[in-house]
């Protein structure tokens, strides 16, 4: 991998990923996995897979709730990361939306690339990808069908409950009360989009971008734009993005 100039590492608590880059921060290289319980041996693996053929050591930076267990790896905040590689897309003050399956996180990047503010839901699962995880998993809807299935129902079933553990309850009262499964999904994705609404405060005249593993359902995307009145665009490889702003953070250093 002639010309890598840094690895980035962001464990995640359902994905594990990690890249290199290049002197212009372009990426050469990439790993997406199910992150495992023994972090350290994983990250070992995977680091030496995106590192091999490189022909040298390269500095090395981690984020996410595991980042303090990445052998020799500076430590970094997730804001920073994922402030820093949305910046690297964008390269103007946007407002940063990115949700992962632990936790969701509204940033405000400035014209510089600076951190102006945030907000972040790491309380409860309800504001987060695993409030979908969870209740999907218990319909038995595969995320692969679910921007589809969400798209062709003609209204979203209320579903009022905050916390996952109780709307689980709820949405198995609605499936015996013979509410349509597809209104049931939407309904899930406008309530989890309204509560990402009222963290992220959007302004009318804000760019606003999404990141992380959920940025790629389509039905959470379309569900964040009708609830916050704006257009939301889905940064490229929206995974990555923490661990592409660990890379560039470390090749700076």
């Amino acid at each position: 991998m002639t010309g890598a100039a840094a690895i980035g590492v962001d464990v995640g608590s359902t994905t594990c990923k990690v890249v290199a880059i290049d002197g212009s921060g372009a990426l050469l290289a990439r790993r997406v996995e199910p992150t495992e319980p023994r972090i350290e041996r994983q990250v070992e693996r995977l680091v030496a897979e995106v590192r091999a053929g490189a022909g040298r050591d390269l500095p090395v930076g981690a984020t996410g709730y595991g980042r303090k267990r990445v052998p020799g790896a500076r430590a970094l905040t997730e804001i920073t990361c994922h402030a820093r590689g949305a910046f690297a897309h964008a390269g103007r003050a946007v407002l940063l939306v990115d949700m992962g399956g632990q936790d969701t996180k509204a940033i405000r990047i400035g014209p510089a690339g600076d951190v102006v503010d945030f907000a972040m839901n790491d309380k409860c699962a309800a504001g987060t990808g695993r409030f979908l995880e969870v209740i999907l998993g218990r319909l038995g809807v595969p995320l692969d069908g679910v921007a589809e299935l969400s798209a062709g129902a003609p209204r979203a079933v209320p579903v009022s409950s905050t916390c996952t553990v109780f709307a689980e309850s709820e949405v198995i009262s609605l499936v015996a009360a013979d509410e349509p499964l597809d209104g049931i999904v939407k309904g899930l994705h406008v309530a989890l989009a309204s509560r990402v609404a009222a963290l992220a405060r959007a302004r009318a005249s804000d760019e606003v971008l999404m990141s992380g593993g959920v940025a790629l359902n389509g039905a959470m995307v379309a569900a964040l734009r009708e609830a916050i009145g704006r257009p939301v665009r889905v940064l490229p490889e929206p995974q990555l993005v923490g661990a592409l702003g660990a890379a560039l953070s470390a090749a700076a250093r």
